[in-house]
Protein backbone atom coordinates (compact mmCIF):
# COMPACT_ATOMS: atom_id res chain seq x y z
CA UNK A 1 0.00 0.00 0.00
CA UNK A 2 2.87 2.38 0.81
CA UNK A 3 4.48 1.76 -2.59
CA UNK A 4 1.12 2.35 -4.27
CA UNK A 5 0.64 5.70 -2.51
CA UNK A 6 4.22 6.78 -3.23
CA UNK A 7 3.67 6.00 -6.89
CA UNK A 8 0.41 7.99 -6.94
CA UNK A 9 2.17 11.07 -5.58
CA UNK A 10 5.22 10.65 -7.83
CA UNK A 11 3.07 10.14 -10.92
CA UNK A 12 1.02 13.24 -10.16
CA UNK A 13 4.18 15.33 -9.78
CA UNK A 14 5.69 13.96 -13.00
CA UNK A 15 2.50 14.54 -15.00
CA UNK A 16 2.24 18.09 -13.67
CA UNK A 17 5.88 18.79 -14.50
CA UNK A 18 5.39 17.53 -18.06
CA UNK A 19 2.97 20.39 -18.63
CA UNK A 20 5.81 22.89 -18.17
CA UNK A 21 8.12 24.00 -20.99
CA UNK A 22 11.06 21.58 -21.25
CA UNK A 23 13.85 23.81 -19.92
CA UNK A 24 11.76 25.00 -16.95
CA UNK A 25 10.63 21.44 -16.25
CA UNK A 26 14.16 20.06 -16.13
CA UNK A 27 15.50 22.87 -13.94
CA UNK A 28 12.47 22.66 -11.64
CA UNK A 29 12.80 18.91 -11.11
CA UNK A 30 16.49 19.26 -10.38
CA UNK A 31 15.75 21.99 -7.83
CA UNK A 32 13.00 19.95 -6.15
CA UNK A 33 15.23 16.88 -5.85
CA UNK A 34 18.14 18.90 -4.42
CA UNK A 35 16.07 20.93 -1.97
CA UNK A 36 13.17 18.74 -0.88
CA UNK A 37 13.03 15.13 -2.07
CA UNK A 38 16.76 14.61 -1.57
CA UNK A 39 16.47 15.77 2.04
CA UNK A 40 13.29 13.83 2.86
CA UNK A 41 14.43 10.60 1.18
CA UNK A 42 17.90 10.78 2.72
CA UNK A 43 19.67 11.13 -0.63
CA UNK A 44 21.66 14.18 0.42
CA UNK A 45 22.86 12.44 3.57
CA UNK A 46 23.79 9.29 1.65
CA UNK A 47 25.66 11.24 -1.02
CA UNK A 48 27.67 13.16 1.62
CA UNK A 49 28.44 9.87 3.37
CA UNK A 50 29.74 8.22 0.20
CA UNK A 51 31.81 11.25 -0.73
CA UNK A 52 33.41 11.17 2.71
CA UNK A 53 33.99 7.43 2.40
CA UNK A 54 35.84 7.84 -0.89
CA UNK A 55 37.54 11.18 -0.15
CA UNK A 56 37.82 11.46 3.65
CA UNK A 57 39.91 14.65 3.42
CA UNK A 58 37.25 16.52 1.43
CA UNK A 59 35.95 19.53 3.42
CA UNK A 60 32.36 19.18 4.59
CA UNK A 61 31.28 22.30 2.70
CA UNK A 62 32.50 20.71 -0.55
CA UNK A 63 30.77 17.42 0.20
CA UNK A 64 27.53 19.31 0.76
CA UNK A 65 27.92 21.23 -2.49
CA UNK A 66 28.57 18.08 -4.54
CA UNK A 67 25.75 16.19 -2.82
CA UNK A 68 23.27 18.94 -3.77
CA UNK A 69 24.56 19.02 -7.34
CA UNK A 70 24.31 15.22 -7.51
CA UNK A 71 20.67 15.31 -6.41
CA UNK A 72 19.99 18.11 -8.89
CA UNK A 73 21.40 15.96 -11.69
CA UNK A 74 19.36 12.99 -10.41
CA UNK A 75 16.14 15.01 -10.60
CA UNK A 76 16.95 16.38 -14.03
CA UNK A 77 17.73 12.89 -15.34
CA UNK A 78 14.48 11.47 -13.99
CA UNK A 79 12.20 14.02 -15.65
CA UNK A 80 14.30 14.07 -18.85
CA UNK A 81 13.74 10.34 -19.25
CA UNK A 82 9.99 10.96 -19.11
CA UNK A 83 10.34 13.70 -21.73
CA UNK A 84 10.62 11.41 -24.74
CA UNK A 85 10.90 13.42 -27.94
CA UNK A 86 12.32 16.50 -26.20
CA UNK A 87 15.19 14.55 -24.65
CA UNK A 88 15.66 12.81 -27.99
CA UNK A 89 16.20 16.16 -29.68
CA UNK A 90 18.88 17.07 -27.14
CA UNK A 91 20.55 13.68 -27.57
CA UNK A 92 20.57 14.00 -31.35
CA UNK A 93 22.31 17.37 -31.02
CA UNK A 94 24.95 15.98 -28.64
CA UNK A 95 28.55 16.03 -29.84
CA UNK A 96 30.19 12.60 -29.82
CA UNK A 97 33.75 12.58 -28.50
CA UNK A 98 36.20 9.69 -28.28
CA UNK A 99 37.44 7.13 -30.75
CA UNK A 100 34.77 4.45 -30.45
CA UNK A 101 32.55 5.38 -33.40
CA UNK A 102 34.78 3.75 -36.04
CA UNK A 103 34.78 0.50 -34.05
CA UNK A 104 30.97 0.57 -33.92
CA UNK A 105 30.68 1.13 -37.66
CA UNK A 106 33.04 -1.79 -38.26
CA UNK A 107 31.12 -4.07 -35.87
CA UNK A 108 27.83 -3.20 -37.54
CA UNK A 109 29.26 -3.89 -41.00
CA UNK A 110 30.46 -7.29 -39.79
CA UNK A 111 27.21 -8.06 -37.89
CA UNK A 112 29.33 -8.44 -34.79
CA UNK A 113 27.61 -7.87 -31.43
CA UNK A 114 28.46 -4.87 -29.27
CA UNK A 115 28.13 -4.55 -25.49
CA UNK A 116 28.06 -0.95 -24.28
CA UNK A 117 29.14 -0.65 -20.66
CA UNK A 118 28.12 2.45 -18.75
CA UNK A 119 27.31 3.67 -15.26
CA UNK A 120 25.16 5.98 -13.17
CA UNK A 121 26.68 9.20 -14.45
CA UNK A 122 25.19 12.25 -16.16
CA UNK A 123 22.16 10.98 -18.03
CA UNK A 124 22.88 7.34 -18.87
CA UNK A 125 20.05 7.13 -21.44
CA UNK A 126 21.48 9.88 -23.65
CA UNK A 127 24.22 7.81 -25.40
CA UNK A 128 21.70 5.20 -26.54
CA UNK A 129 19.38 7.89 -27.85
CA UNK A 130 22.25 9.71 -29.61
CA UNK A 131 23.44 6.57 -31.38
CA UNK A 132 19.89 5.53 -32.24
CA UNK A 133 19.59 8.80 -34.16
CA UNK A 134 22.66 7.71 -36.14
CA UNK A 135 21.06 4.45 -37.22
CA UNK A 136 22.19 2.08 -34.47
CA UNK A 137 19.66 -0.22 -32.80
CA UNK A 138 20.58 -0.70 -29.13
CA UNK A 139 18.80 -2.76 -26.51
CA UNK A 140 19.65 -3.24 -22.88
CA UNK A 141 19.10 -4.93 -19.56
CA UNK A 142 18.10 -3.20 -16.33
CA UNK A 143 17.43 -3.94 -12.67
CA UNK A 144 13.71 -3.34 -11.93
CA UNK A 145 12.92 -0.82 -9.19
CA UNK A 146 11.71 -2.13 -5.85
CA UNK A 147 8.47 -0.14 -6.24
CA UNK A 148 6.67 -2.23 -8.85
CA UNK A 149 4.02 0.43 -9.46
CA UNK A 150 6.60 3.09 -10.31
CA UNK A 151 8.71 0.59 -12.24
CA UNK A 152 5.78 -0.26 -14.53
CA UNK A 153 5.81 3.20 -16.14
CA UNK A 154 9.50 4.04 -15.69
CA UNK A 155 10.58 1.00 -17.72
CA UNK A 156 8.49 2.33 -20.61
CA UNK A 157 10.84 5.34 -20.83
CA UNK A 158 13.64 2.89 -21.74
CA UNK A 159 11.62 0.63 -24.02
CA UNK A 160 10.43 3.44 -26.27
CA UNK A 161 13.96 4.44 -27.33
CA UNK A 162 15.56 1.82 -29.57
CA UNK A 163 16.05 -1.94 -29.34
CA UNK A 164 14.38 -4.23 -26.80
CA UNK A 165 15.09 -3.67 -23.10
CA UNK A 166 14.93 -6.60 -20.69
CA UNK A 167 14.49 -6.79 -16.91
CA UNK A 168 17.23 -8.52 -14.92
CA UNK A 169 15.28 -11.75 -14.52
CA UNK A 170 15.84 -15.25 -15.87
CA UNK A 171 13.40 -14.63 -18.70
CA UNK A 172 14.85 -11.18 -19.38
CA UNK A 173 18.40 -12.52 -19.48
CA UNK A 174 17.43 -15.11 -22.09
CA UNK A 175 16.00 -12.38 -24.32
CA UNK A 176 19.09 -10.24 -23.78
CA UNK A 177 21.37 -13.12 -24.81
CA UNK A 178 19.30 -13.76 -27.94
CA UNK A 179 19.99 -10.18 -29.06
CA UNK A 180 23.74 -10.75 -28.66
CA UNK A 181 23.59 -14.09 -30.43
CA UNK A 182 22.02 -12.38 -33.45
CA UNK A 183 24.80 -9.77 -33.58
CA UNK A 184 22.86 -7.00 -31.88
CA UNK A 185 23.93 -4.12 -29.65
CA UNK A 186 23.06 -3.88 -25.96
CA UNK A 187 23.78 -1.68 -22.94
CA UNK A 188 24.65 -2.72 -19.37
CA UNK A 189 25.08 -0.37 -16.40
CA UNK A 190 27.98 -2.10 -14.64
CA UNK A 191 28.23 -0.05 -11.43
CA UNK A 192 25.52 -2.10 -9.73
CA UNK A 193 26.24 -3.89 -6.48
CA UNK A 194 25.47 -7.54 -5.85
CA UNK A 195 26.46 -9.33 -2.67
CA UNK A 196 27.86 -12.33 -4.58
CA UNK A 197 29.90 -10.25 -7.04
CA UNK A 198 33.69 -10.15 -6.75
CA UNK A 199 35.28 -6.93 -5.50
CA UNK A 200 36.99 -4.60 -7.95
CA UNK A 201 38.58 -1.25 -7.21
CA UNK A 202 36.27 1.72 -7.60
CA UNK A 203 37.65 5.08 -6.52
CA UNK A 204 40.18 3.37 -4.28
CA UNK A 205 37.64 1.21 -2.45
CA UNK A 206 36.52 -2.40 -3.05
CA UNK A 207 33.16 -2.48 -4.81
CA UNK A 208 31.21 -5.65 -5.73
CA UNK A 209 31.16 -5.76 -9.54
CA UNK A 210 29.62 -8.30 -11.87
CA UNK A 211 31.94 -9.72 -14.56
CA UNK A 212 29.02 -10.88 -16.71
CA UNK A 213 29.43 -8.16 -19.37
CA UNK A 214 32.99 -9.29 -20.08
CA UNK A 215 31.95 -12.96 -19.97
CA UNK A 216 29.19 -12.29 -22.49
CA UNK A 217 31.69 -10.41 -24.68
CA UNK A 218 33.98 -13.47 -24.72
CA UNK A 219 31.09 -15.89 -25.29
CA UNK A 220 29.66 -14.01 -28.28
CA UNK A 221 32.87 -12.40 -29.62
CA UNK A 222 31.34 -9.01 -28.89
CA UNK A 223 33.05 -5.63 -28.91
CA UNK A 224 32.88 -4.03 -25.44
CA UNK A 225 32.67 -0.23 -25.53
CA UNK A 226 32.31 2.20 -22.59
CA UNK A 227 29.97 5.12 -23.27
CA UNK A 228 28.50 7.95 -21.20
CA UNK A 229 26.25 11.00 -21.45
CA UNK A 230 27.95 13.96 -19.77
CA UNK A 231 25.75 16.93 -18.90
CA UNK A 232 27.13 20.22 -20.19
CA UNK A 233 27.45 23.41 -18.20
CA UNK A 234 24.05 24.78 -19.24
CA UNK A 235 22.42 21.80 -17.50
CA UNK A 236 20.27 20.89 -20.51
CA UNK A 237 22.60 19.66 -23.26
CA UNK A 238 25.02 16.75 -23.42
CA UNK A 239 28.24 15.39 -24.75
CA UNK A 240 28.41 11.68 -25.56
CA UNK A 241 31.70 10.06 -24.58
CA UNK A 242 32.34 7.03 -26.76
CA UNK A 243 35.58 5.41 -25.66
CA UNK A 244 37.90 2.95 -27.36
CA UNK A 245 36.79 -0.69 -27.10
CA UNK A 246 38.13 -2.58 -24.10
CA UNK A 247 40.67 -5.18 -25.32
CA UNK A 248 39.74 -8.85 -24.80
CA UNK A 249 41.25 -10.41 -21.71
CA UNK A 250 40.36 -11.88 -18.35
CA UNK A 251 36.81 -10.87 -17.32
CA UNK A 252 38.06 -9.20 -14.12
CA UNK A 253 40.61 -7.16 -16.08
CA UNK A 254 38.03 -6.06 -18.64
CA UNK A 255 35.55 -5.06 -15.93
CA UNK A 256 38.26 -3.19 -14.04
CA UNK A 257 38.90 -1.18 -17.22
CA UNK A 258 35.17 -0.41 -17.50
CA UNK A 259 35.03 0.55 -13.81
CA UNK A 260 38.08 2.77 -14.22
CA UNK A 261 36.31 4.66 -17.01
CA UNK A 262 33.41 5.43 -14.63
CA UNK A 263 35.80 6.34 -11.81
CA UNK A 264 37.66 8.76 -14.06
CA UNK A 265 34.45 10.64 -14.88
CA UNK A 266 33.28 10.57 -11.26
CA UNK A 267 36.60 12.18 -10.29
CA UNK A 268 36.56 14.80 -13.03
CA UNK A 269 32.86 15.60 -12.76
CA UNK A 270 31.79 14.47 -9.26
CA UNK A 271 28.57 16.50 -9.44
CA UNK A 272 27.30 14.12 -12.12
CA UNK A 273 27.96 10.77 -10.46
CA UNK A 274 25.00 9.23 -8.61
CA UNK A 275 26.47 9.26 -5.09
CA UNK A 276 22.99 8.38 -3.87
CA UNK A 277 23.59 4.95 -5.42
CA UNK A 278 24.56 2.22 -2.91
CA UNK A 279 27.72 1.09 -4.66
CA UNK A 280 30.05 -0.26 -2.00
CA UNK A 281 29.73 -3.33 0.21
CA UNK A 282 28.48 -2.92 3.80
CA UNK A 283 27.18 0.60 3.14
CA UNK A 284 23.48 -0.24 3.44
CA UNK A 285 22.71 1.71 6.61
CA UNK A 286 22.69 5.07 4.82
Amino acid sequence: MVDYLINLVATAIIRSALLLPYAIRVRFFGWVMANFVGRIAGYLKRARYHLGFVWPDMPDVERRRIARACCNNFGRTLIENYSGSELQSRAEAARIVGNGLAALEKARAESRPVIFVSGHFGNFEVPRRALTARGFVIGGIYRPMSNRYFNAHYEKTMMDVSGPVFPQTTKGLMGFLRVLKKGGMVTILVDVRGETFPDLDFLGKPAPTSTSAAEFAARFNAVMVPYFGRRLENGLDFEVILADPIPPGQPSEMMQAATNAIADLATRYPEQYFWVHRRWRDRTDI
